[in-house]
């Protein structure tokens, strides 16, 4: 059986009516990348049973979105209330996040999810990194096509030594850029991973977790098989994905 792997949703509203979704670039990058089943989890809040996911699951995804982690997470007010919002996924993905790297089952986290990955373990955020001084404007043009949009917009540095480089085999790699918010404070115990070229941290893993983490501010899920990168990143992933399942399936029987 292949290894599941929950996929937090954000909520939405469809003409009168709310909704659970997720977007399918990054439902196909669970399939098409890591191997792996992936499994929509509702954003419930403080009604998720966490015990029952986390017990369930052999990976994470944490995907993009419009929305934004609520900055009163990291003791600021919104700069800009017309910025989306979405406190449902707030209050099911930090708890989530924090549980998970306790038990070392994987993660992977992309744009929102790694903004959501350093506020849960202790960090802030930019809410305006082209407000910043020294920083690049990081987001994407809305007029222009979604290739356009998804393109390679920058490259960034990979830190020698580190996870991603070992993945990669790479030092620098040309990266899509889509997110007007970023690492502002890192959060105790994560390491970085690679920057942007004005020194903005566009991934890190978590060094104290027992478990494999990667988080990364791009979009590496954008058609996914047409980047040998972004393939083998999910394929890492995949691999802890498996490399749980048998650890977990070990316990089970052990137990039994």
């Amino acid at each position: 059986m292949r290894p599941i792997v929950i996929v937090p949703a954000c909520t939405r509203d469809f003409g009168e009516h709310p909704y659970h979704a997720a977007q399918y670039k990054y439902v196909d990058a669970v399939v098409l990348g890591a191997d792996c089943a992936p499994m929509i989890l509702p954003s419930l809040g403080a009604a998720l049973d966490l015990e029952t996911v986390l017990a369930l699951c052999d990976g994470i995804m944490l995907t993009g979105s419009a929305s934004n982690v609520h900055p009163s997470y990291y003791s600021e007010e919104v700069l800009d209330p017309t910025l989306p919002q979405d406190p449902a996924r707030d209050q099911t993905t930090l708890p989530l996040i924090r549980e998970a790297v306790r038990r070392g089952i994987p993660i992977i986290a992309i744009c929102r999810g790694f903004q959501e990955m350093n506020v849960a373990l202790g960090g802030s955020l930019h809410q305006a990194v082209q407000a910043v001084a020294g920083k690049f404007d990081h987001r994407e043009n809305p007029e222009l096509g979604m290739d356009e949009q998804y393109g390679d917009a920058h490259n960034v540095r990979i830190t020698p030594g580190g996870c991603l480089e070992r993945m990669l085999g790479q030092s620098e790699i040309p990266v899509n850029s889509l997110h007007g918010q970023g690492v502002n404070e890192l959060a105790p115990g994560l390491r970085v991973e690679a920057v942007a070229e004005d020194g903005l941290v566009e991934a890190f893993s978590v060094a104290t977790a027992p478990g494999f983490t990667l988080a990364l501010q791009w979009h590496p899920e954008w058609r996914i098989q047409h980047n040998p990168y972004s393939m083998k990143m999910f394929g890492a992933f995949g691999d802890a994905c498996r490399a749980y399942q048998a650890r977990k399936g070990t316990r089970d029987r052990s137990s039994a």
